[in-house]
């Protein structure tokens, strides 16, 4: 039986950055992670963060924005907190995890026009993906080792 790595993504509303993630790292993943979000403060998803995710083919349409408490009794392999507030914030979860950050910019706070904006979100979005690719690679890589996932 094959184990899914289970990772989860914080951030401050879970309304950009977390969400693509999630959602970056679900589709990559093609079933090798089990994905979730949350955040610290939960806002409803940004209309551009649906935007860039669904210029490259993803439907966030049953995602939704969720408190980091809904999993605070839950064991995850990785932690990872993609802005800085929510490292900060970040409670102890149960279980032997990793925790790791990755800061990026938050695309909904700075202003400009909405071509400016755009660009801003998709930028976030191509180096969420950029840092998720490689991790992915070393996480299978560990997982075959383990005899856990097929070559």
């Amino acid at each position: 039986m094959k184990q899914a790595i289970r990772v989860l993504f914080l951030c401050t509303g879970n309304s950009c950055r977390s969400q693509m993630a999630e959602t970056l790292l679900r589709e990559l993943g093609k079933g090798d992670f089990e994905v979730a979000s949350a955040g610290t403060d939960p806002q409803p998803i940004h209309p551009l963060t649906r935007v860039v995710m669904e210029e490259l083919g993803y439907d966030l349409a049953g995602q939704y924005p969720k408190s980091l408490e809904r999993y605070l009794g839950e064991t995850f392999d990785f932690i990872i907190t993609v802005c800085d507030k929510a490292r900060d914030r970040c409670p102890n979860f149960p279980g032997d995890n990793v925790r790791i950050h990755w800061g990026f910019e938050d695309p909904a706070q700075a202003g400009g026009t909405p071509a400016e904006q755009l660009l801003r979100f998709r930028r976030v979005r191509n180096e969420i993906r950029a840092r998720l690719r490689p991790w992915m690679a070393v996480q299978r890589r560990r997982l075959r080792e383990m005899n856990a996932l097929p070559d």
